[in-house]
Protein backbone atom coordinates (compact mmCIF):
# COMPACT_ATOMS: atom_id res chain seq x y z
CA UNK A 1 0.00 0.00 0.00
CA UNK A 2 1.15 3.08 -0.58
CA UNK A 3 1.14 6.69 1.28
CA UNK A 4 -2.05 8.03 -1.00
CA UNK A 5 -3.59 4.69 -0.57
CA UNK A 6 -2.92 4.82 3.34
CA UNK A 7 -4.35 8.79 3.60
CA UNK A 8 -7.21 7.64 1.31
CA UNK A 9 -8.34 4.87 3.71
CA UNK A 10 -8.23 6.55 6.67
CA UNK A 11 -9.96 9.39 5.72
CA UNK A 12 -13.10 7.27 5.26
CA UNK A 13 -12.71 6.27 8.75
CA UNK A 14 -15.25 7.48 11.52
CA UNK A 15 -13.91 10.50 13.06
CA UNK A 16 -12.94 8.65 16.19
CA UNK A 17 -10.92 6.38 14.73
CA UNK A 18 -9.42 9.43 12.72
CA UNK A 19 -8.23 11.67 16.14
CA UNK A 20 -7.04 7.99 17.58
CA UNK A 21 -4.78 7.63 14.29
CA UNK A 22 -3.70 11.47 14.38
CA UNK A 23 -2.63 11.28 17.52
CA UNK A 24 -0.78 8.13 17.61
CA UNK A 25 0.80 9.64 14.56
CA UNK A 26 1.77 12.71 16.65
CA UNK A 27 2.69 10.89 19.87
CA UNK A 28 5.43 9.03 17.12
CA UNK A 29 6.83 12.70 16.88
CA UNK A 30 7.41 13.43 20.05
CA UNK A 31 7.27 11.08 22.69
CA UNK A 32 5.89 11.11 26.19
CA UNK A 33 8.35 12.19 29.13
CA UNK A 34 6.32 11.82 32.07
CA UNK A 35 8.24 13.61 34.51
CA UNK A 36 8.21 16.01 32.30
CA UNK A 37 4.35 16.13 31.80
CA UNK A 38 4.23 16.17 35.38
CA UNK A 39 5.77 19.18 35.15
CA UNK A 40 3.32 21.54 32.80
CA UNK A 41 0.87 19.46 35.04
CA UNK A 42 2.14 21.86 38.09
CA UNK A 43 2.79 24.76 36.11
CA UNK A 44 -0.96 24.97 34.73
CA UNK A 45 -2.53 23.81 37.96
CA UNK A 46 -0.78 26.85 39.40
CA UNK A 47 -1.50 29.25 36.71
CA UNK A 48 -5.36 28.47 37.19
CA UNK A 49 -4.72 28.89 40.85
CA UNK A 50 -3.49 32.51 40.13
CA UNK A 51 -6.45 33.18 37.84
CA UNK A 52 -9.18 31.85 40.52
CA UNK A 53 -7.52 34.10 43.55
CA UNK A 54 -7.39 36.85 40.86
CA UNK A 55 -3.51 37.49 41.30
CA UNK A 56 -3.30 37.00 37.99
CA UNK A 57 -5.80 38.56 35.67
CA UNK A 58 -5.91 36.58 32.35
CA UNK A 59 -5.31 38.40 28.74
CA UNK A 60 -7.98 37.93 25.92
CA UNK A 61 -6.09 35.89 23.13
CA UNK A 62 -7.27 37.94 20.46
CA UNK A 63 -5.37 41.07 22.72
CA UNK A 64 -2.55 39.07 22.54
CA UNK A 65 -2.37 38.22 19.05
CA UNK A 66 -2.79 41.73 18.01
CA UNK A 67 0.25 43.11 20.45
CA UNK A 68 2.75 40.64 18.50
CA UNK A 69 0.89 41.86 15.06
CA UNK A 70 1.50 45.08 16.03
CA UNK A 71 5.04 44.96 17.47
CA UNK A 72 6.44 43.25 14.44
CA UNK A 73 4.62 44.96 11.41
CA UNK A 74 6.31 48.18 12.15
Amino acid sequence: MNTKQLIDEAVSLPVEARVLAVDSLFRSFNRPEPELDMQWAAVAQRRLAEIKTGSVVAVPGQEVFDKIRNRFEK
